[in-house]
């Protein structure tokens, strides 16, 4: 199951997928302590944020909502967590071939032509709403780090499908009640802090 197919579901298995591979599943099964086979948020923050990288728990909690099986409680299942671990390569592959300093941060000319050249023309003034996002107001230029920019790139990606469900036409342009504009736009601002 690819990020790139539009949802982030799984098929409800709750075994992992085949090909998985040995890194994955050990770092699923070293946070399940309680071996329940699936991992909260808790568990999701410190199997992501070994290493080199930290996921604040706002992103855990936007992926969790994102990938869990919905016919189950917010948590992920070996399934759900195969199928995010490959969709966070993808995101680490876009943001090191559009990291083109090496500074292992984006900045706001990385951040575009990266969402540019994953299809996402995004206007100039909602770029800049993004960046303002992640500044720390100091008015400092503002860089993105992986996990933020996989937050942003996540946030682009959903929301972008969910407005192409509505543009059947793909012609820039939908119509759509209250409820189905707040429907899809709130989980994607939502903090679940």
């Amino acid at each position: 199951m690819s990020c790139w197919n539009g949802r982030y579901q799984s098929d409800g298995n709750s075994s992992f997928p085949a090909g998985t591979t040995q890194h994955v599943i050990g770092s699923f099964q070293m946070v399940d302590r309680d071996r329940s086979g699936f991992i909260d948020e808790r568990e999701l923050h410190q199997a992501l944020s070994s290493g080199f990288h930290h996921f604040s728990l706002t992103t855990i909690r936007l992926l969790i909502f994102l990938f869990h099986n919905p016919n189950q409680p917010l948590s992920l299942g070996p399934n759900e967590f195969a199928a995010l671990c490959s969709c966070l390569a993808h995101w680490r592959g876009i943001f090191e071939r559009y990291d083109k300093d090496r500074s292992g941060k984006i900045d706001p000319l990385e951040l575009r032509d990266a969402l540019y050249g994953i299809g996402y023309a995004i206007p100039a003034s909602a770029l800049q709403l993004l960046l303002s996002k992640y500044g720390d107001g100091s008015g400092r230029r503002v860089e993105l780090g992986f996990d933020s920019f996989v937050q942003c790139g996540v946030i682009i990606k959903g929301l972008t499908d969910k407005f192409k469900e509505k543009d059947k036409r793909y012609t820039g342009s939908a119509t759509l009640s209250y409820d189905a504009f707040m429907t899809m736009v709130l989980p994607f601002l939502v903090s679940y802090d």
